[in-house]
């Protein structure tokens, strides 16, 4: 079971809920796994405190061009829709910040002068935070394209009764990537104008991608009640409300879960956790977000 923890924009709590449900997950009896795909600021780390068994670099493929063979015939420069290699005069220039790694290039030349070789652009991560299985990714600073890191750090996970994705902020191609073959989506939102208009594009989104969703709404109690309105105008359940609470804030900067600091919260995410689990299990559960 996937479950991916997505949010139209940062600083809502998106972290907060996902660490805490794999923690409660996991004490539950649950073989649980937390994947970290916020690859540009990963910070799950900072709360499940895991210790760290395996690192491995990892990367992408771009084009290497060896200029004895090359006739520069520049059919390579035509096929490549992002400028990652292009042929000036006598010369063939290569981007490999550019490159998605299509292929394409080494696919035309005809007198095979174009090979692929690795372009390490970051890190994977994987280790065990008592009883939570951890993995995550870390794009290298100065890193354009994060896509094809979270698609790696996605397939590292191990087999495990729950996945909790913890996908970056935004409606971006990063995020899309984190999502796709979720069995669920819980977006976190506050109730703000600015937390309101980013929750309709992540709805968009998952509307596009036909993907069941539900809503949690931190901080609330300390904005307006529109989000709520929009929930239930578009017929997506709010499945948790986590209340304004100064403790919070303070286990937060503490790096302390707040499931572990205090009872009460660690109940209510046990029972986000129940009501996830049925909304992606039972099919009568599972509803596409609207447009």
């Amino acid at each position: 079971m996937r479950i991916a923890i997505a949010s139209g924009k940062g600083g809502t709590g998106k972290t907060t809920v996902a660490t805490n449900l794999a923690w409660v997950a996991a004490r539950n009896g649950r073989s649980v796994a937390y994947v970290d795909c916020d690859v540009e600021e990963p910070n799950g780390h900072l709360f499940l405190k895991p210790q760290i068994t395996s690192s491995r670099p990892i990367g992408q493929l771009h084009p290497a061009v060896d200029e004895e063979k090359c006739t520069h015939c520049g059919l390579c420069g035509e096929i490549c829709q992002y400028s990652a290699i292009v042929c000036v005069g006598e010369k063939v220039l290569v981007y490999p910040e550019l490159c998605h790694s299509c292929g394409g290039c080494v696919l035309v030349c005809r007198p095979g002068a174009i090979r692929e070789v690795l372009r390490e652009s970051g890190k994977l991560e994987i280790g065990q935070a008592g009883p939570v299985q951890f993995v995550h990714g870390v794009l290298r600073i100065g890193e354009a394209m994060s896509t094809r890191l979270i698609h790696q750090v996605k397939q590292a996970a191990p087999e495990t009764d729950l996945i909790i994705i913890d996908s970056p902020p935004g409606t971006s191609c990063p995020v899309i990537e984190s999502v796709r073959g979720a069995d669920f989506v819980l977006l976190v939102t506050e109730p703000t104008p600015f937390g309101l208009n980013d929750l309709k594009l992540a709805v968009e989104m998952l509307h596009a991608m036909k993907l069941p969703a539900g809503v949690v709404i931190n901080r609330a109690g300390s904005g307006d009640h529109q989000t709520s309105a929009y929930c239930r105008t578009q017929g997506i359940d709010i499945l948790s409300e986590i209340p304004d609470d100064r403790r919070v804030a303070e286990a937060y900067s503490r790096g302390v879960l707040a499931s572990e600091a205090m009872p009460e919260f660690r109940a209510r995410f046990e029972s986000l956790l129940r009501r996830l689990m049925g909304e992606a299990l039972f099919p009568a559960g599972r509803r596409e977000v609207s447009a």
